[in-house]
């Protein structure tokens, strides 16, 4: 294993101490976000020049994708609880469900655009590597999360 995995695994398990009681959620969030940029940073190994072009999209990307996620699919989730949908009439469910698929479709077209983007800055092979930092990432984050439970 070499020196920039073994990096991103310890700040990653470092990361057990910024997990504090009082912390507010933004302080966390702000927190992961530092963790996931170390660690995508470490496994592409971006030149200075890739960083320079690759971080404002990727920021923008993933802002828009939180929001999507974040805002637009909790609200529906909140719609679909046992009491709601025994309640939901026929025409309700089918706005609901045109809702939650243009929400999809939108995370697909930002998805696609994203994908775009990046290949005018780094390789396809640097855009594969990312999709698997970001999922070694949350995995990463999960475990860690269930071993504090």
């Amino acid at each position: 294993m070499n020196i920039k995995k073994i990096f991103s695994i310890l700040c990653l398990l470092a990361s057990c101490s910024f997990y504090a009681q009082g912390e507010s959620m933004k302080e966390k969030k702000e927190q992961i976000k530092a963790l996931k940029v170390s660690f995508i940073t470490t496994e592409l190994d971006l030149s200075t020049k890739e960083a320079e072009k690759f971080w404002p999209i990727y920021n923008t990307f993933d802002d828009k994708q939180f929001e999507i996620r974040h805002q637009k699919m909790r609200m529906y989730k909140s719609r679909m609880n046992d009491e709601s949908l025994n309640k939901m009439s026929e025409r309700d469910a089918s706005i609901l469900l045109s809702q939650i698929e243009d929400s999809e479709e939108e995370l697909f077209n930002l998805r696609n655009k994203f994908s775009k983007d990046l290949k005018e800055v780094i390789s396809a092979v640097k855009i594969i590597k990312l999709k698997k930092a970001e999922e070694d990432f949350n995995r990463k984050l999960l475990q860690q999360y269930r071993s504090k439970k």
